[in-house]
């Protein structure tokens, strides 16, 4: 009984009262050629605009909940097939903030996908992200920095890094969920160069630190492996066609 209330109270209790976007787009994406890349945007703010390109549901809810992996989203198979993208314009109030956006976008989910969810603890395999024995080695951000990053392959910096967006680039990087312990609140000017196995998963041939020992060394922070409960986001039900524009 207790599930099923808080499913009701995530899918649909008071959608009214909940922030929703001014104007919002919800839609199919394009089929791709055949043979082409596509160009997937898993979600960027700028100003009051949101946008998501070429996204599975999973991934939208992710953005939208501040999830880091897909683990962390359970549901029927097709939310994380890329058979089934979407791509979401949507505009708030001038003076929103990313928060607010985020809470619009949560809302604009529920209406158009008619979303059942629940939230319930299940056994993952996961890093934890806390702060190394030897103290933290990186310094906030100054208010003036510039809100970007710079990934390519043993390297990602930025001067306007939030822990969220680190462990969510981690993620990434190692292909499993990775939870923020760190207790470090703000974001923080981060620049880590680490060198990447193989893309057959071989050791590097070149000499250089792991991405676990960079972490360390040049961060002061620590990535800790675990195999136990995580809250994960259950999609219960979901429409497979959004509701039109």
């Amino acid at each position: 009984m207790r599930r099923l209330i808080w499913s009701m109270a995530i899918a649909g209790s008071a959608l009214a009262q909940r922030p929703a976007f001014e104007v919002a787009s919800v839609k199919p994406s394009p089929a791709a050629p055949f043979g082409q890349n596509l160009n997937i945007n898993l979600g960027a703010v700028h100003h009051n605009e949101l946008t998501l390109t070429n996204t599975t549901l999973c991934e939208s809810l992710r953005f939208a909940y501040h999830l880091v992996s897909d683990d962390q989203v359970a549901g029927p198979d097709w939310i994380k097939e890329r058979e089934f993208r979407f791509d979401v314009v949507a505009k708030g109030p001038a003076n929103a903030t990313r928060e607010q956006l985020l809470e619009m976008l949560q809302t604009l989910l529920d209406e158009r996908f008619k979303l059942a969810m629940h939230r319930e603890p299940r056994v993952v395999a996961h890093y934890e992200l806390a702060v190394a024995k030897g103290g933290l080695k990186i310094h906030p951000s100054k208010p003036e920095a510039p809100d970007d990053v710079k990934y390519s392959s043993g390297h990602f910096s930025s001067q306007w890094m939030p822990m969220f967006r680190f462990t969510m680039l981690l993620s990434r990087q190692l292909r499993q969920a990775v939870i923020d312990k760190t207790g470090l609140a703000g974001p923080y000017d981060i620049d880590l160069e680490w060198t990447p196995d193989e893309p057959n998963g071989a050791p590097p041939e070149a000499p250089g630190p792991s991405i676990f020992s960079a972490i360390q060394d040049q961060l002061g922070l620590r990535l800790e492996a675990h195999k136990s409960p995580i809250e994960v986001l259950v999609v219960d039900r979901a429409e497979k066609a959004p509701v039109a524009n």
